[in-house]
């Protein structure tokens, strides 16, 4: 059985990180290993949540895993508390990934142009640092302007649809170039005709796509986790990307569906778990 060490936090509401990769991974045949990087009672989004931080914690799981002599077929990487975890996942990466690993980093640090509460310069030189790692990066627009220092306003001083997906993918050829990771720009949101749209832009060295979805114009909690684990889950099960990408779009639009007909709080995050079958 393939096997995947998930660094990302354990958010007990919110239904992403770990509480999301876990059980996406687990129905598509590979074996979540999770290195938790903090506890959290509820996600950050919340009005108010316990986080303990286990920074400290996370140089044992690399000692501890070392002497069992565990590989694993895929890192998979999402929130960090700071800079010093990240130095922590180099040091795991130095000790555990080889030339057939497959390492997605999701570079979590803000979205729709405004920065989470623990960006900082340091956090952003290091983020750099570690994507420039990884065999998949899975930044929104926000998160891919500060990775390239292309402003978010650029991307966004558009009249037309076609101009703003092409400047899209032109920032991701531009992180795709820094990195030799294949990148894709999740969540890109298009106002451009009467039916709004979402997307997913893939951009590598062979190809270039993306493929609209609906978009109900709400933001839900842990859309990325569970995207970037049915990505990860896909391709080291044997699926090409483009299969994978429509297999996780479609896992998605079935979630959010069914979320936006039972409750409007999107902090809570999207029902998937009903839709987990779609992934065997």
């Amino acid at each position: 059985m393939k096997k995947v060490a998930v660094i990302q936090d354990m958010s007990s509401f919110g239904k992403c990180s770990l509480t999301a990769a876990i059980p996406v991974l687990s129905v598509m045949g590979v074996q979540a290993c999770p290195l938790p990087t903090a506890i959290l009672t509820a996600q950050t989004a919340y009005d108010s949540y316990y986080c303990k931080d286990l920074t400290a914690e996370m140089p044992h799981f690399i000692e501890e895993w070392g002497k069992m002599n565990e590989t694993f077929d895929g890192i998979h990487t999402g929130f960090v508390t700071g800079e010093q975890q990240i130095d922590h996942i180099m040091q795991f990466l130095a000790r555990f990934q080889t030339t057939d690993t497959t390492v997605l980093v999701d570079p979590v640090m803000g979205d729709m142009g405004d920065l989470y509460k623990m960006y900082t310069s340091h956090l952003l030189e290091r983020m750099r640092a570690l994507v420039k790692q990884a065999t998949i990066i899975t930044p929104n627009i926000t998160e891919c302007c500060l990775l390239t220092g292309i402003p978010y306003e650029k991307l966004h001083n558009y009249h037309e649809e076609e101009s703003f997906m092409q400047a899209v993918e032109e920032a991701g050829q531009v992180l795709h170039a820094q990195t030799g990771a294949q990148v894709i720009i999740t969540g890109v949101t298009s106002s451009y005709t009467e039916k709004p749209s979402i997307s997913n832009v893939v951009i590598d060295a062979k190809q270039s796509f993306y493929h609209k979805q609906p978009f109900n114009g709400q933001s839900y909690s842990g859309t990325g986790d569970l995207f970037a684990s049915v990505v990860i889950g896909g391709l080291l099960r044997g699926q090409s990307l483009e299969e994978t990408i429509k297999l996780a779009e479609q896992f998605l639009t079935a979630a959010i569906e069914t979320t936006a007909k039972q409750t409007s709080l999107t902090k809570a995050g999207v029902y998937f778990e009903q839709h987990l079958g779609m992934l065997l």
